[in-house]
């Protein structure tokens, strides 16, 4: 499995097989008329930026307030089709225990038994099982969303930013993600009562991908 590390050098070669090729599992959906042929000029792998990416989340806290933060270590695998978006596909591991919400009183306990408990489950991990063309520049991503070892399945609506070669030569890609899942759905039960009622963290949570991606050799 051809897995790209969080750090990473932006020239580094990979030689394996671009996933999202026949054999992925990934299945097939029609896309929509009209898509465009320009975008076949991005197939390829591609590998997540760090140091312009975010893969964050945000839950309404004490019912008036809303908690940012972000997975600060993952892995990712990204393939883009851009002839036929079907055959797309991509797969992130996060580390539960890299939670940073910019509190680190809070931090610990995001990662402790009460929610993510980061010791007897490291990864989260999400991977797509189907990928389908929703309208110009925006993509339904279907996956799996594996939480405490409980995998259920989720839709992302990426949305297609642009495309740039930098000064350095390398080819950028951007999308934005987004998708709200039910925490208890995955176990996440924990809780607490305000006194003026209603819960003290809520059981919705947004989970969202800024994604800012370089082409491999291999994908060219």
């Amino acid at each position: 499995m051809n897995i790209f590390g969080r750090s990473f050098s932006s020239r580094r070669a990979e030689g394996s097989a671009a996933p999202g090729a026949a054999g992925t599992g990934t299945a097939v959906l029609p896309d929509p008329a009209g898509h465009d042929p320009s975008m076949a000029a991005l197939t390829g792998t591609w590998m997540v930026d760090p140091a312009h990416s975010r893969i964050g989340f945000s839950v309404r806290h004490a019912m008036v307030t809303t908690v940012r933060g972000a997975f600060a270590e993952y892995q990712s695998r990204l393939y883009f089709d851009g002839d036929d978006p079907s055959r797309s596909s991509a797969e992130l591991v996060l580390a539960t225990a890299s939670v940073d919400t910019g509190v680190e009183q809070r931090d610990a306990h995001v990662v402790g038994r009460d929610f993510l408990d980061a010791s007897r489950y490291p990864r989260m991990t999400f991977k797509s099982t189907a990928v389908e063309l929703a309208g110009d520049d925006v993509y339904r991503m279907h996956g799996d969303l594996t939480i405490k070892d409980i995998a259920r399945p989720v839709v992302l609506e990426l949305t297609y930013i642009g495309f740039v070669t930098d000064a350095f030569g390398d080819e950028r890609v951007g999308f934005d993600g987004t998708t709200t899942i039910n925490r208890t759905d995955w176990g996440l039960t924990y809780n607490a009562r305000l006194a003026q009622g209603g819960n003290m963290v809520s059981e919705k949570v947004r989970l969202q991908f800024d994604i800012a991606a370089i082409r491999t050799p291999s994908g060219r």
